[in-house]
């Protein structure tokens, strides 16, 4: 693994527009056109194997839960917690998943996060990188399935005359740019599919659309944490609508994942030690709330210890790849149960953040 300079693509700007990425340059530099990672083939195959054994441990951890009823160890209340256990014991199937891997070019690639629920970033790994790839001829291949397993998948998914609403902040432009990517992929799969803003979903003895079309099968993109804290959380139990992701994701996509399934398997090697008490680790540690996302509310262990209002989470603090004083942090994506492709982001800081640096990659 080594990150590379290159040249810009001429008038690449107006290239990556044309595809529907229009916010490129947002907060600054979103997108790095100067500069790409290579690896070879075999990372690759490190990577994704690790992938797909944590996502193994990930539903092992679920049914495990399930089973024994620990919800409280994820800060689950009851009604989260039914809802946890109706779409896992009805077997409701998971679209994808970003997992967050700490690799320094080295070693095996441990585990830091799994977005297991509303991950971004897709449409950047899945389509602008590899049209960059197919300009730039820079490396011969690049770790990106995404776009042909998420057509699959659909069709796995949803019955074949399904009617899909996509739901979301549509106004937030890396929100709207995952819908509608996700909803063309869904349209390529044979269904039909509608965008609706999260703010226009409506109740008549059931949810509704705008024009109060009854809303049977749901894409959302928004947490199952504000979900649960709306005020039509109270319905959810109550109608059928279907969601995706499953309300079980509640599980995955919650911090307090990482101390379970270190408890489940200590010392594994994609692992990092993990606690809801700092002092059980030993070293430097890192600080994460629970249901906290794009690095909010993350902190390194010497710039204090504190508690959020809804607990903590400590991990030991992982090598990421450094070159140049740039940190680079790979989101693995996982379409069902398989690892199928990976962007990178990179930030000058320890902490990714929504506003860290996507940049391109292959290998050979």
């Amino acid at each position: 693994m080594e990150r590379r300079n290159c040249v810009p693509r001429t008038h690449w700007q107006s290239r990556v527009e044309a595809l529907g990425f229009d916010f490129h340059s947002l907060n600054g530099t979103y997108w790095v056109e100067d500069g790409y990672y290579a690896f070879d083939a075999a990372e690759v195959d490190r990577i994704e194997d690790a992938a797909n054994e944590l996502h193994r441990m990930c539903l092992h951890a679920v049914a495990e839960i399930v089973a024994r009823g620990d919800y409280h160890l994820l800060g689950l209340d009851a009604r989260a917690s039914m809802l946890v256990e109706r779409a896992w014991k009805e077997g409701e199937g998971a679209l994808y998943g970003r997992m967050d891997l700490a690799y320094d070019g080295h070693g095996a690639p441990r585990l830091l996060e799994y977005n297991a629920d509303t991950p971004t970033s897709l449409f950047e790994a899945a389509v602008v990188q590899w049209h960059w790839l197919e300009d730039t001829a820079l490396l011969p291949d690049q770790f990106n399935l995404i776009h042909e397993r998420l057509v699959a998948r659909w069709r796995q998914l949803l019955p074949v005359d399904a009617h899909l609403h996509f739901a979301g902040s549509l106004g937030a432009p890396e929100d709207a740019a995952t819908l509608e990517y996700l909803q063309a992929t869904c349209l390529q799969a044979g269904h039909t599919a509608q965008l609706l803003d999260m703010s226009d979903i409506g109740w008549r003895e059931g949810f509704i659309d705008l024009a109060d079309r009854p809303i049977d099968l749901a894409f959302k993109l928004y947490p199952w944490e504000w979900m649960m804290a709306e005020p039509f959380a109270e319905h959810l139990s109550r109608v059928p609508t279907r969601w995706i992701e499953p309300a079980w994701k509640q599980v995955l996509s919650n911090k307090s994942l990482l101390p379970l399934l270190w408890s489940m398997f200590p010392d594994h090697p994609n692992l990092l030690p993990a606690s809801h008490e700092p002092r059980d680790i030993a070293g430097p540690v890192v600080g994460k709330p629970r249901f906290g996302r794009e690095g909010e509310g993350v902190f390194l262990a010497d710039q204090g210890v504190h508690f959020g209002e809804q607990g903590m989470v400590y991990q030991a603090r992982a090598s990421l790849f450094e070159q140049a004083g740039r940190h680079a942090l790979l989101g693995v994506w996982l379409v069902g149960d398989e690892a199928v492709g990976m962007g990178i982001r990179e930030d000058d800081g320890w902490i990714t953040r929504d506003t860290s640096r996507f940049v391109p990659h292959g290998f050979r």
